[in-house]
């Protein structure tokens, strides 16, 4: 009965291996005990199609373990070119048609988003530019009206030099997209939820309208991240990220990736990719996919912290305006329920008193005082002044992005260490500090409890002035 123990596992396959290596590694396979009847088999893409679960997608698709070392985590390939023989097919030729490193985490990434294809850039700004390279000529696109900020500048810009028209609108109306599409209406391409007022269009039904009338419908995924949303599934002809974001998570890389399932529009996509030199390096392809294995539990880390903020900022006097699509009061809260399965780690708030908002910025301690989003690290930004600084004046007041406008991109950090953070920054926002002295002493101010605060800000008052009378008599 116990035979089975007894039966060898038989080697691993040398193939490819060295005979010199080959020799070393059969000799260390005969001196090893292996027990059991379970023969080792080369794992593929291809044996793993029974996959069903998101976080075990992002450890095992597109993975494949080393066959020259057996190692469980692929190697980075630096490597620019490759040896080419002079019959028989070769899979890489050169670095910026293709590279192993770079195709794994394709993989992965077009499994995660429910496509087929996958073509990983430079930049997330890279990719919009191969997916605009779509249009010719007198084409026209529609694009909705609050999109990232170097979207909305592109269209604004570049649209009119390559000779395509652009028209940027409310598309919460289906009816205002139905009344624009013209003969020449080639791509509608949208962000939901917006940057940064966080509205909710719904793809669904602007796919059906753009499949209809056999316009191309491309979404930017960046805030909601593959976890949370899969516009392919709701009919998107394109997916397009900023891997920069949420997929890398550790604010490290500058990269993006588009995603499909029509192979047309890959073919076309992938050409251009060569062609305009969009390919990104593989230390970055590395990092990626490194950071698509945490993003279940980064995402949901990010968003359970955002929604007790939210909860918590909506109440708060000094606050006019809270928006955060997971609150019931939301007006897209119903439909990112329908269409997603979180609602995302972007908050953006309005203080009562626009004025404030500088010193409410340099006020807050643990938040980074950075552009970009989707980090294990929070952030803050304020949109007048970055991201959207450049957009035309009438546009900013159209959307609401006004100076009390203040982003803020929630990270992993523990719940009450934000939340206290926040409230402090807050209160100061309220004292006319300058931003010197905030700078100087939000250490201090951070560490003290939430229920000193209305007792400290004259003390903090006082000392300022001291600072001020002893600089002085200095001077004199």
């Amino acid at each position: 009965p116990f035979f089975f123990l007894m039966i060898r596992r038989p080697p691993r396959s040398t193939q490819g291996v060295s005979s010199a290596a080959s020799d070393v590694y059969k000799r260390q396979v005969s001196t090893q005990s292996t027990w059991g009847i379970h023969q080792m088999e080369k794992k593929t893409s291809h044996s793993k199609e029974y996959i069903r679960g998101f976080a075990t997608k992002a450890l095992h698709e597109g993975v494949d373990v080393d066959e020259s070392t057996g190692a469980i985590v692929p190697p980075i390939h630096v490597s620019s070119t490759y040896e080419v023989p002079l019959e028989g097919p070769t899979k890489y030729v050169y670095g910026r048609l293709d590279n192993p490193t770079r195709a794994a985490f394709e993989r992965t990434l077009a499994a995660l988003e429910k496509g087929k294809y996958c073509i990983a850039t430079s930049s997330g700004m890279a990719a919009f530019s191969l997916i605009f390279h779509l249009l010719k000529p007198g084409d026209h696109i529609i694009a909705n009206e609050e999109v990232y900020g170097g979207t909305t500048n592109y269209l604004l810009d570049m649209a009119k030099e390559q000779c395509v028209l652009a028209d940027m609108l409310d598309l919460r109306d289906l009816k205002v997209l139905e009344k624009n599409i013209k003969s020449n209406t080639k791509m509608v391409m949208i962000e939901s939820p917006s940057n940064p007022s966080l509205r909710v269009l719904d793809i669904q039904a602007i796919a059906d309208i753009c499949k209809d009338k056999g316009i191309t419908f491309v979404v930017d995924n960046t805030f909601m991240s593959p976890y949370n949303q899969n516009p392919l599934m709701l009919g998107a002809n394109i997916v397009m990220h900023s891997c920069t974001k949420s997929i890398g998570g550790h604010s490290d890389l500058i990269m993006g990736a588009i995603i499909t399932s029509d192979e047309e529009l890959f073919k076309k996509m992938k050409k251009n990719s060569i062609l305009l030199g969009c390919c990104p390096g593989p230390n970055d392809c590395f990092l990626a996919s490194r950071g698509l294995k945490t993003l279940k539990l980064r995402v949901e880390c990010a968003q359970t912290n955002a929604m007790k903020l939210a909860e918590l900022l909506e109440k708060h006097p000094k606050i006019s305006e809270i928006i955060y699509p997971g609150l019931p009061t939301h007006p897209g809260h119903d439909l990112l329920k329908k269409q997603s399965k979180g609602f995302g780690s972007m908050i953006t708030i309005k203080l009562k008193d626009g004025d404030k908002a500088g010193n409410f910025y340099n006020a807050l301690s643990l938040f980074g005082h950075a552009v970009s989003l989707g980090g294990v690290e929070s952030l803050v930004s304020l949109p007048t002044k970055v991201t959207h600084r450049s957009l035309p004046e009438q546009l900013k007041a159209r959307l609401g992005i006004t100076d009390s406008v203040v982003r803020l991109s929630i990270g992993c950090e523990e719940f009450e260490d934000l939340r206290d953070d926040l409230l402090h920054a807050l209160e100061i926002a309220q004292a006319k500090i300058s931003y010197l002295f905030l700078n100087r002493y939000s250490l201090f101010w951070y560490q003290l409890p939430v229920s000193y605060t209305h007792l400290t800000l004259p003390t903090i008052l006082l000392v300022q002035i001291s600072v001020v009378a002893v600089s002085l008599k200095k001077k004199k």
